[in-house]
């Protein structure tokens, strides 16, 4: 797995700016967030794009996922499309299939975006909505706190007949109760057959979790839960968000079925990994050219494990050496999640336990989705 050469998988963070404020997350239109937030330069783009081409030459994949996320990338539009541009020639150059996927929060999607990516390779874009109208617009505001939901459903319904939709969301406690009320309305609309996924996962709350059904990642070798974050808050010191731990909880399981019931695909909650970061040829590229192990390390220099100009400096060589050595799921017995989870968020554990080889526990998790997954195989036999 760790040195399959099939795919080449490249997340770009074109920059580390968001026009949103949600109060979950670190980045966005905080304070003075935004005026010291990177952004990927054209020039930065144009070097980003030859790696990447040196690298299809080197690993000779079958295909090249490229990801475009951030902050928010369509911020920086100008970076993207030429990015998009260079690597689709580089890709058909070379006779591999490329896949171009957008993570947006979807203020900004238009069709002349879609219709400028279509040709390169856009493959999805994936869109939050963090529950019903009310509920979204109290979670996901701008910075002077004007609702979000009405203008990202226009755009989606604009663009849904071009390009492939999924749409996700992040719960808390407090916003949990509103998703079947969202999963209706998505309903009701005209794309609604046009949504390739929808799938919601919880926000974790770095203070402790009081709430019936929410609840934390719990470390293997310690006896405390981890009331932490991954991906979205990691390193920040301030953030709140999980981006992609599948913290999976009852109230998570009820929404797999609630999103199922009402007709729309989702993810069964079991192949959700592993996660990127143990596979050689995945990587994460910041604005400033420096690359890492997952999304959830940008803007950690010090967890830097390289540069597209191949620079060498012993502080990265020292950061790349440890996430090769990485192997949390040896603390994990004979558990059979293994291929699935790897031990866990490894982001989480850093951040968390301050050791990455620490597994975070999801086993109750995988077991709920597990059985939801055997019941919906028997019913449609």
């Amino acid at each position: 797995m760790k040195s399959d050469t099939s795919e080449l998988n490249v997340t770009v963070l074109t920059t580390l700016q968001c026009n949103f404020a949600c109060d979950y997350c670190f980045q966005g239109d905080h304070g003075d967030y935004n005026a010291r937030a990177d952004g990927m330069s054209p020039a930065m783009g144009v070097r980003v794009a030859d790696w990447i081409e040196r690298e299809l030459e080197r690993v000779r994949p079958e295909k090249l996922v490229l990801t475009f996320f951030g902050g928010e990338p369509l911020l920086n539009l100008p970076v993207m499309y030429d990015l998009a541009e260079r690597c689709a020639c580089a890709a058909r150059a070379s006779g591999v299939d490329i896949y171009i996927n957008v993570i947006t929060n979807g203020l900004l999607l238009t069709s002349d975006v879609v219709d400028r990516l279509l040709p390169f390779g856009l493959n999805g874009i994936k869109i939050t909505l963090d529950g019903d109208r009310d509920t979204h617009n109290r979670m996901r505001p701008l910075r002077g706190g004007q609702g979000t939901f009405d203008r990202i459903i226009e755009n989606v319904r604009a663009v849904a007949g071009k390009v492939r939709i999924a749409i996700g969301g992040n719960f808390d406690e407090s916003s949990v109760d509103s998703y079947p009320a969202l999963l209706e309305y998505l309903k009701q609309q005209d794309f609604a057959d046009k949504l390739s996924k929808v799938f919601f996962k919880p926000i974790v709350r770095t203070e402790p979790v009081s709430a019936k059904g929410i609840i934390p990642l719990t470390p293997i070798a310690a006896k405390d839960a981890l009331h932490g974050t991954c991906m979205t808050s990691v390193g920040s010191g301030a953030g709140k968000a999980c981006d992609s731990c599948n913290v999976l909880d009852d109230k998570l399981a009820f929404l797999r079925e609630e999103t199922r019931r009402v007709g729309f695909p989702t993810h069964d909650g079991v192949h959700n990994g592993p996660c990127h970061v143990h596979k050689a040829h995945a990587h994460t590229i910041g604005p400033d050219g420096s690359l890492y192990a997952c999304p959830g390390f940008t803007g950690q220099m010090a967890l830097s494990t390289g540069h597209i100009d191949d620079r060498q400096e012993s502080w990265r060589e020292s950061a790349r050496e440890r996430f090769l050595r990485l192997s949390p799921w040896k603390e994990c017995g004979d558990c059979a999640y293994i291929p699935v989870c790897a031990g866990g968020c490894v982001a989480a554990s850093h951040s968390q336990l301050g050791d990455m080889n620490v597994p975070t526990c999801h086993k109750p998790s995988f077991d709920s989705a597990l059985v939801s997954l055997a019941h919906s195989v028997a019913s449609a036999a």
